[in-house]
């Protein structure tokens, strides 16, 4: 009789990150709907003042050639600052309840009992904020820009303007990129306060806002009737609006946007390593946490 073969196992790969990551996805549409919506609203505004565009434009031109491809390009720069505001609004809320949803709607027994560890879990929550939705962002105003595009090349030839000067001067490669670079940036600075506001999360038992903000606020309020310095302040202050003074040069020689990005300043900058190591106890400490709250 001849010896039959044995099958050989199949591997399987449950690769529980990437499912993690995608649950984060199918749980929160606002990640994708809200730079959609925000992309939209700019588009309609757009088509709105397309009457006073061409005028607009021919005044520009009469200023000389920086001066049009400046007015050209604004579109362009509002579109991305608007979205790059929204990712940072919707990056807070999602934070803010990441490990608290799961707690207030008792999912999180579920989810603990799949072989997923806490480690996991808390890392895919963070891969959001950080990775996903610039990502997202990066790609509504990849779209958003070309629609731009197309619009204003058809508003400019419809009113007998040149469309020259919008696909020669407006540099919107270059915007594009700059925006890039930004939206990451962006993303490592303020590591520390979304892996603040995922700790928040995992342990407040409600008001994760007010707990997340209060602390902060209070320890101000100590330092200045105590010490009367303002040093805490400064230092909350600085990493909410201070990532731009690092990552750009805005007084840089040139118009062309990728003068103005300095990434070796900014990737040698003490605080951001301090805030990345900030970030990672912060994710430490929830996932302690994680690994003991019970459902609220």
């Amino acid at each position: 009789m001849a010896p039959t073969a044995a099958a050989p196992a199949a591997a399987v790969t449950t690769r529980p990150f990437y499912w993690s990551v995608r649950r984060e996805l199918w749980e929160n549409h606002s990640i994708f709907i809200a730079p959609l919506v925000v992309a939209g609203l700019f588009l309609f505004g757009f088509l709105i003042s397309a009457h006073s565009f061409p005028a607009r434009a021919r005044g520009a031109s009469i200023l000389g050639p920086e001066r049009q491809a400046a007015h050209l390009a604004q579109p362009f720069e509002v579109l991305a600052m608007m979205l790059a505001l929204t990712g940072l609004v919707v990056a807070g809320v999602y934070c803010l309840g990441a490990l608290y949803g799961e707690r207030r709607d008792r999912s999180i027994l579920f989810w603990k009992s799949l072989p997923v560890s806490n480690v996991t879990t808390v890392l895919a929550k963070a891969t959001i904020p950080m990775v996903v939705l610039p990502a997202v962002v990066f790609v509504v105003a990849i779209a958003g820009h070309v629609v731009v595009l197309l619009l204003s090349t058809l508003i400019l030839a419809a009113n007998g303007l040149s469309v020259s000067p919008l696909w020669t001067t407006v540099p919107l490669v270059q915007i594009d990129l700059v925006l890039l670079y930004g939206l990451f940036a962006l993303a490592l600075w303020y590591a520390p306060i979304y892996g603040w506001l995922i700790l928040v999360s995992g342990w407040a038992r409600r008001a994760t806002f007010l707990w997340a903000v209060l602390p902060p606020i209070g320890l101000c309020i100590v330092e200045k009737i105590a010490f009367d310095s303002s040093n805490l302040s400064d230092l909350f202050g600085r990493r909410l609006t201070g990532f731009a003074a690092d990552a750009f040069d805005f007084s840089a020689p040139g118009s062309e946007p990728l003068q103005q990005i300095t990434p070796a300043r900014y990737f040698s900058s003490p605080e951001l390593w301090l805030g990345l190591a900030a970030a990672a106890a912060f994710l430490a400490a929830a996932v302690w946490l994680r690994r003991r709250r019970e459902p609220i």
